[in-house]
C-alpha cells in the first residue's frame, strides 16, 4: 500500500501532514510513502530527511496522488476551497483522503469529494474520546495557536508583560484576559502566565473552573445562568439572546480594566459568538491589544477583520486565521503524529480495515462510495437517508450519530 503526501496549496500554508520521524512506523506497517518533491520544505524538512526514512521523492503532484493509495493531507477540500479544487480532477474512485476539510463550515466539499467517489475522513469529526486524542488534531492545532496568540499580543501590546522591580521604578504587570478556557485559551493562559502577566479567564462552561484556576488564572464568573451550557462533545452551547446582551454587558466592564484580551471562543460549525462590542472596545486603555482567535468564523469581537490588524479607539485588534502555519515545524510534527496515529487505526494485517463498528473510523468517515456518510453532514446538505450499495452488510448506525 502507498500513501501520499504533497505539497500544501493553502495561501500561506507552511505545515506538511508527514515528516520524517514518523515515517518508519508506517514503513513497519506496510506502507510505502510517496512525497512531492520540496513538499516538506516550508516546515524545515528537506526531501533527503525523508529519503533517509525510506520515502520515494517524486517530481510532481500528479505523480504522488496516481501513485498513492491514500492521501494525508494537512488542508483538503473544504480547508483549502479555492486552490484545493484542481485536486478534484487528479483525485481516483475508491481514493481515500484523510485531512482537515472545515466539514461543518463546508459540507459542500464533502459533497464535491462524494461526487469524485473519494473515501474521504474528516479529522475534525473525531469523536470527544479518550481512544481518539492521540488523533485529534483540532486539539493539536489549537495548543500552537493559543500559545502563538500570546506572543503576537505581547510583540503588539506597548508594555511588558512581567512585573519588574527596576533601579528605574517599578513596572507594572500586564492585565490578560483570555476569553474561552478550550485547549487554545488554556494554552494561552499558560503562556501569559509564563511571561509574568497577571491573567483571569471566562469561559460560559462553569465546569472549566478548576482547569483555569490550575494554570495561576483567576476564574470570572458572570451573572448568569450557564449551568446546561455545555454540548455532549465538551464544546459551548449558543446562548439565548438575552444572555448574549447580559455576557457583553459583563464582559466589557472587564474587559475595560485590561491591556490583552485574547479571545478564543467556537461553536462547531456556527459563526464564532459575538462576545466583545464595539463599544467595549472604546472603553479599553489606548495601547491594548485583542487577538481574536475566532476571526475565522466572523470573530469574538465586532471590529475584528480576518487576517487584518486593525487599530480602532487607540486598541490594536489582530484577527488570525491560522497561526498553527506561523509555527510550520512543530505544528506539522503534532499533526503528522496525529494523522500517523489515525491511518494505523485503519490498518490491519497491512490492508486498510474501514471497520463501521469502530466509533472513531464511523464518526470521522465523511463520504464513501460516492455518498456523503456522515448524518449530520447530509442534514446540513438536506439529504436523505443514506442508501446502502447492494454489497454492503446492513450496519447499524453507518450514517453516524447526531
Amino acid at each position: 500500500m502507498k500513501v501520499a503526501v504533497v505539497k500544501e496549496t493553502f495561501p500561506g500554508e507552511r505545515r506538511v501532514a508527514l515528516i520524517p520521524a514518523v515515517l518508519p512506523s508506517l514503513t513497519k506497517a506496510g506502507w510505502h510513502v510517496l512525497l512531492e518533491a520540496g513538499a516538506g520544505e516550508s516546515a524545515g524538512f528537506s526531501d533527503d530527511e525523508y529519503r533517509k526514512k525510506d520515502a520515494e521523492i517524486v517530481p510532481d503532484r500528479r505523480a504522488a496522488l496516481d501513485g498513492g493509495d491514500v492521501l494525508l493531507q494537512v488542508r483538503t477540500l473544504g480547508a483549502n476551497p479555492e486552490v484545493g479544487r484542481e485536486d478534484l480532477e487528479l483525485l481516483r474512485p475508491g481514493q481515500v483522503v484523510i485531512g482537515m476539510c472545515d466539514p461543518l463550515g463546508n459540507p459542500q466539499a464533502v459533497q464535491d469529494l462524494a461526487d469524485q467517489k473519494t473515501t474521504l475522513f474528516a479529522m475534525e469529526m473525531l469523536p470527544r474520546i479518550t481512544r481518539a486524542q492521540s488523533m485529534d488534531v483540532l486539539s493539536s492545532m489549537a495548543t500552537i495557536a493559543g500559545y502563538k496568540a500570546v506572543l503576537q499580543a505581547a510583540d503588539h501590546l506597548p508594555r511588558l508583560f512581567p512585573m519588574l522591580m527596576t533601579a528605574a521604578g517599578t513596572l507594572v504587570a500586564a492585565k490578560v484576559l483570555v476569553i474561552g478556557a478550550g485547549v487554545a485559551g488554556l494554552q494561552a493562559i499558560a503562556s501569559a502566565r509564563r511571561l509574568g502577566a497577571v491573567v483571569q479567564a471566562y469561559d460560559v462552561r462553569p465546569v472549566v473552573k478548576e482547569q483555569i484556576e490550575s494554570l495561576g488564572a483567576r476564574f470570572v464568573e458572570l451573572d448568569l445562568d450557564t449551568d446546561d451550557a455545555e454540548d455532549k462533545g465538551g464544546y459551548a452551547k449558543q446562548l439565548t439572546d438575552e444572555q448574549v446582551k447580559m455576557q457583553q454587558a459583563q464582559l466589557a466592564d472587564i474587559i475595560a480594566e485590561c491591556n490583552v484580551c485574547i479571545s478564543t471562543a467556537a461553536i462547531p460549525g456556527k459563526p464564532s459568538p459575538l462576545l466583545i462590542t464595539a463599544e467595549a472596545v472604546e472603553r479599553m486603555q489606548s495601547g491594548s491589544v485583542i487577538v481574536d482567535l475566532g476571526a475565522e468564523r466572523g470573530g469574538n469581537c465586532a471590529l475584528t477583520k480576518a487576517d487584518q490588524t486593525v487599530v480602532e479607539h487607540g486598541v490594536t485588534i489582530l484577527g488570525p486565521t491560522n497561526l498553527p502555519a506561523e509555527v510550520p515545524h512543530h505544528a506539522s510534527q503534532m499533526v503528522a503524529k496525529n494523522l500517523v496515529t489515525f491511518l494505523l487505526h485503519l490498518t490491519s494485517d497491512g490492508e486498510l480495515d474501514i471497520d463501521f463498528k469502530d466509533e472513531i473510523i464511523r464518526e470521522t468517515l465523511a463520504a464513501k462510495d460516492g455518498q456523503v456518510q456522515n448524518k449530520r453532514l447530509r442534514d446540513m446538505l438536506d439529504l436523505g437517508p443514506l442508501t446502502l450499495p447492494e454489497s454492503s452488510p446492513p450496519i447499524d448506525h453507518l450514517a453516524g450519530k447526531d
